[in-house]
């Protein structure tokens, strides 16, 4: 994909604009910066003390352990469709 084929849309993140570049449509950048910034409020309301370095890493931190967390959720549920699947045959 050539820069030219590439999406760019203006975000706002916690007081901060962005211009992110990339192959993902700019409605879904903006709903994932939405989130983010979301993420972080979130965060600071609990602890008005972090700085913006500490509290990006934080958000990174607990979008990645939800993200595991998902991941291994749906990793379970295929396993158990296809158990299921597998007795449905056997029947």
């Amino acid at each position: 994909m050539s820069q030219s084929d590439k999406t760019r849309a203006t975000v706002d993140i916690y007081g901060r604009s962005y211009t992110i570049i990339g192959e993902e449509q700019a409605h879904h950048v903006r709903m994932v910066a939405s989130l983010v910034d979301q993420k972080m409020r979130e965060i600071h309301d609990k602890n008005k003390s972090l700085d913006t370095t500490k509290l990006a890493v934080l958000t990174a931190v607990n979008t990645m352990n939800d993200y595991l967390k998902l991941k291994d959720d749906y990793a379970e549920l295929r396993n158990s469709i296809k158990q299921k699947e597998e007795q449905n045959k056997n029947d």
